[in-house]
């Protein structure tokens, strides 16, 4: 009996010891996970693209049009939509972005390109737009015209034009215009909003301000585009409020 019993104190000890040990790997985990911050995004991850983007003055808009850079050009895996939207090779990078950012039941033939909208499908926007009488937050505005949502570029194409891109080649313009991660589905009246303002001069006022920041240094740093003065010290304005999301205001 006494053999048992000491069998059965030593199965329980190490049972003990095995789930102290799992609750020790998860408070560790917690620990020494990233800080992130609205949006998903991993706070030290912005301060990392931001050190990594050179700072020089913007360049003139001379010789500047859309045309500079080819956009919505059939998907190509080098835009970076991913495998999952292989299959619509024959129709544009617009026709996907919209695509990937819908809400809802909305269909892409990957035959004719035609988009399809079921009734609780669309497009919410996710920039926001202030009241110019307020300054309220206007409510996010739901779209459910394909036609009637802007594909925003996040770094503009003649923010791009100023910060390198008038020194590229047409190849680099056109990866630009048609980068997934510079493409978003968007209200036009916030759109207009932003015009092809830097952010020095604009940032979206809504909660997607923090993945707004992420993707424009994602791009900035990707084509090699630079910041001026104003706007390296509006990004870490903004970066810092990403940090700390009462600082968003």
């Amino acid at each position: 009996m006494a053999r048992s019993a000491r069998r059965l104190l030593g199965v329980c000890a190490a049972i003990l010891l095995t789930a102290i040990i799992a609750v020790g790997y998860v408070v560790l985990e917690e620990w020494t996970k990233p800080d992130s911050a609205p949006g998903g995004v991993v706070a030290g991850e912005l301060a990392e693209l931001l050190a990594q983007v050179q700072v020089a003055p913007e360049l003139p808009m001379t010789g500047y049009s859309r045309e500079e850079f080819p956009h919505w050009e059939p998907n190509r895996p080098e835009y970076g939509f991913g495998a999952e939207f292989a299959q619509y090779g024959r129709c544009t990078t617009r026709e996907v972005m919209l695509l990937r950012d819908a809400v809802g039941s909305v269909r892409l033939d990957p035959k004719t390109c035609d988009l399809s909208v079921g009734s609780n499908g669309g497009w919410q926007d996710e920039y926001g737009f202030l009241d110019r009488e307020t300054g309220e937050l206007k409510p996010y505005k739901w779209m459910t015209d394909s036609s009637a949502v802007d594909a925003e570029h996040i770094v503009a194409l003649a923010e791009a034009w100023r910060s390198g891109a008038a020194d590229a080649d047409e190849d680099t313009r056109r990866r630009i215009a048609n980068d997934a991660v510079n493409l978003v589905a968007s209200d036009p009246s916030a759109n207009r909003s932003k015009g092809d303002q830097d952010a020095a001069n604009y940032l979206p006022p809504g909660k997607f301000r923090c993945t707004y920041l992420d993707r424009y240094l994602r791009v900035k740093v990707a084509y090699g585009l630079t910041v001026d003065p104003a706007e390296q010290t509006a990004l870490r304005t903004a970066v810092a409020a990403c940090v700390d999301p009462s600082g968003l205001g």
